[in-house]
């Protein structure tokens, strides 16, 4: 078995457990269905594009992009808890090169990505089937933002798990992090509208990117913009990976 496939195999046997995936999916499940719905009350319909659709089916839409970074927290997990009990000497003392290592963690991220914005997408389709207008390009987008997005969000996690050491601090930094990045985009409400500088905000955080390439995908409303977004994302993401590997290449364990 090549040691790439070796080491993926140990990631998801470590990560992926019965808690994992209740999180994964009774966490967007609560904001899908209970929030989604409460605050129609307060907002009857979104715009997007050139249509409008209803806010429960513009949230389950967005919680397919926060379900895929919030999935790659795995990453920086893996990382932390292998510098903290040792396991990288273990690791490198076989047959397994950096190079592996890095790969294994980006495959599985990838891996996990893909799961989660299928279980997602099958849980919230109830929510916008009346919206929703698939094309031939609808999965691809789907797939392409979800792999994107999980290199880009995992090389998040990797970079700040290699820059902390002590398990308060790593664990307040990346919560924090994310929980920023989750709702300074528009994962739960629209940009437009919202006020300056946090509309500008929401366009600093590739969190938006991933969300509205989603969802043009799912509600059929792919503009100039949306591929501009797709290769700002590429962009971001292939810079964030530089990064990340060349901190894990010359961390010392």
């Amino acid at each position: 078995m090549h040691p790439v496939i070796r080491l993926v195999n140990r990631n998801l046997t470590i990560s992926i457990n019965p808690g994992f995936l209740i999180w994964q999916v009774i966490f967007p499940l609560i904001y899908i269905f209970v929030a989604g719905y409460a605050y129609t009350s307060l907002i009857q319909e979104v715009p997007f594009g050139n249509k409008s659709i209803g806010y429960p089916a513009f949230l389950a839409s967005g919680m397919i992009g926060f379900n895929i970074m919030n999935s790659t927290l795995i990453s920086g997990i893996i990382i932390w808890n292998d510098r903290r009990h040792g396991m990288f000497e273990q690791i490198m003392s076989g047959p397994f090169t950096r190079t592996n290592y890095i790969l294994s963690n980006i495959c599985t991220i990838g891996i996990v990505g893909l799961v989660s914005a299928s279980l997602i997408a099958l849980v919230g389709y109830p929510v916008f089937f009346d919206s929703i207008q698939f094309s031939l390009i609808t999965i691809p987008m789907i797939i392409f933002a979800a792999i994107v997005g999980s290199i880009l969000f995992g090389s998040i996690a990797s970079i700040i798990s290699t820059r902390l050491r002590s398990s308060e601090g790593f664990n307040v930094i990346i919560n924090t992090v994310f929980l920023f990045l989750a709702f300074v985009s528009t994962a739960f409400y629209p940009a437009s509208g919202s006020p300056e500088p946090l509309r500008t905000a929401f366009y600093l955080n590739p969190l938006t990117y991933l969300v509205d390439i989603i969802r043009a995908g799912i509600f059929g409303d792919i503009t100039e913009f949306v591929i501009i977004e797709m290769i700002v994302l590429i962009i971001i993401a292939i810079v964030l990976f530089i990064i990340a590997t060349k901190s894990i290449t010359k961390l010392n364990f």
